[in-house]
C-alpha cells in the first residue's frame, strides 16, 4: 500500500485540459493603439506535454474585438474609382467578434512541477509560447492564417490543477476584420497593413493521463 502511494503521488501527467477567460484587443484601421478598445474573451485548452520544459497547446479561442476612427483626426479614405484620396474625414466604428483556432510551442524557463525538490521542478515558472493558427472574422466573414506569438506564467496550485496567465498577439493574413480593406489605400503585403489582435486569458487546466503511474512498483 505504501508503495502504491508513493506511485500515484510521484507520476507526471501527459497532459491538461481546461479552458480560460480574459480580455482582447484589436489593431488595425480603425485603431492603432496597443491594449485600448478592449472586449471580453475566452478559450478553451489542450495541452501535450512531452517534459517539464516543452509543451504543445491547441486552443479554440472567442475574442471580442472593436474599434472606431472617434480618435482619429486625419482618417481620409481613398476611393479606388477616383484613385484619389477624400476630403472628408472617414467617421467609422465596428464591434464584432473572432474565433481563433491555434496550435502553439510553449517552452518554460525552468523545469515545471509539483515537488520541487524533485529535480529541481519549479511551481511557479514563465514561458513564451509560438505557433500557427486560423481565424474566423465574423464581420469580415472569412477565414485568414494567423501567427500567435506570446508569454505567460504557469503556476501548479495542486498535483492535477494549474493556473495559468498568457497574453498573445495574432498577427493575421486579413485586412478584413473590421469589414474594411484597404481604406486608405495603403498596398498590404504578408503581414504588412494587416488586421491582427491580441488575447489575455487566465487559465485553469486540469492534468491528467500519467506517464507511468506503476514506474515505482516495479522498484
Amino acid at each position: 500500500m505504501p508503495l502504491t502511494g508513493s506511485a500515484q503521488e510521484d507520476a507526471d501527467y501527459r497532459m491538461e485540459i481546461g479552458g480560460g477567460v480574459g480580455a482582447s484587443f484589436y489593431l488595425g484601421d480603425l485603431n492603432n493603439t496597443m491594449f485600448s478598445c478592449q472586449k471580453p474573451a475566452a478559450g478553451i485548452y489542450w495541452r501535450y506535454l512531452f517534459d517539464h520544459y516543452n509543451s504543445l497547446k491547441v486552443n479554440l479561442t472567442y475574442a471580442g474585438i472593436k474599434g472606431s476612427t472617434e480618435d482619429q483626426d486625419n482618417f481620409y479614405p481613398y476611393d479606388p474609382k477616383t484613385q484619389e484620396i477624400s476630403t472628408t474625414p472617414l467617421k467609422a466604428k465596428f464591434a464584432s467578434s473572432v474565433i481563433d483556432l491555434s496550435c502553439m510551442y510553449e517552452i518554460n524557463f525552468f523545469p515545471y512541477g509539483y515537488y520541487q525538490d524533485f529535480f529541481g521542478h519549479k511551481r511557479l515558472t514563465p514561458f513564451l509560447q509560438l505557433g500557427l493558427g486560423m481565424t474566423y472574422a465574423r464581420e469580415g466573414k472569412g477565414v485568414a492564417l494567423s501567427v500567435p506569438v506570446g508569454v505567460g506564467v504557469k503556476y501548479r496550485a495542486s498535483k492535477r490543477l494549474n493556473i495559468s496567465f498568457d497574453w498573445a498577439m495574432h498577427f493575421t493574413t486579413s485586412d478584413k476584420l473590421d469589414g474594411l480593406q484597404d481604406p486608405l489605400g495603403i498596398k498590404s503585403e504578408g503581414f504588412k497593413n494587416k488586421d491582427h489582435y491580441g488575447i489575455a486569458l487566465l487559465s485553469v487546466t486540469y492534468s491528467f493521463s500519467p506517464r507511468c503511474p506503476n514506474c515505482n512498483k516495479a522498484k
